[in-house]
Formats: structure tokens, sequence, C-alpha cells
């Protein structure tokens, strides 16, 4: 069982930056396979970052590519997305997701890939 909690959202101008956080429970973090998805009201969750076991390989699609970067700290059993050049559609509730990996390569995109989740940090970027 893993538990995450999500902290770091916030309301911010257009063009800012924020740094997401996600604490895990557990001593088998290094185990997981981690990402990041959000929902705005109305939308379906998109995915937005994931990253491996290791920390040695990241995915992003093309709508935050180059300006979000996902990292992990498997010490601190935490995992971080640094959102810059932020912009008002970025503007959702941003989730925290682990996915149990054998393989310490994988990466995933998909949500139903994942086997746990936080409950969500709201991103609000204005105008």
């Amino acid at each position: 069982q893993v538990q995450l909690v999500e902290s770091g959202g916030g309301l911010v101008q257009a063009g800012g930056s924020l740094r997401l956080s996600c604490a895990a429970s557990g001593r088998t973090f290094n185990n997981y396979a981690m990402g990041w998805f959000r929902q705005a009201p109305g939308k379906e969750r998109e995915f937005v970052a994931a990253i491996n076991r290791s920390g040695g390989s990241t995915y992003y699609p093309d709508s935050v590519k180059g300006r979000f970067t996902i990292s992990r700290d498997n010490a601190k059993n935490t995992v971080y997305l640094q959102m810059n050049s932020l912009k008002p559609e970025d503007t959702a509730v941003y989730y925290c997701a682990a996915a149990r990996a054998v393989m310490i390569q994988s990466i995933m995109t998909i949500s139903t890939q994942y086997n746990y989740w936080g409950r969500g940090t709201q991103v609000t970027v204005s105008s």
C-alpha cells in the first residue's frame, strides 16, 4: 500500500512557475514508476509527466515538454514537478500517481497503468 500526498499548488500569473511535490509513504518507493496527471473542469484526466524507478528516464507530452520537469528523490520518497512558463490552460487539479514496475526502465503514460493516486492539488494560472 502506498499513500501519496501532493503539495505546492496555488495561484500564479501566466509566465510564472510552481513546484509541486508528492510525498509517498512506505519503504518501497523506488519500486514504483511515478507520474503526474491533471484534470481541468469538464475535461478528462490528462497525462503530464512520468519518471522511471531510478529517475534516469522521463517522458512528457508535447503540451508541457520544455516547460515542465519531473524528478524524484528516492531517499526522501518524493517526486517533484517543476512547472515553468505557466499558461492559463495549465489550470487544473494535479494528481500524483504510483505504478508498480518490475522493470527499472519502465515509464507509464496511461492512467490505468497506475495503482495509487493522491488526492490532488489545485493549480490556477491567471492571464
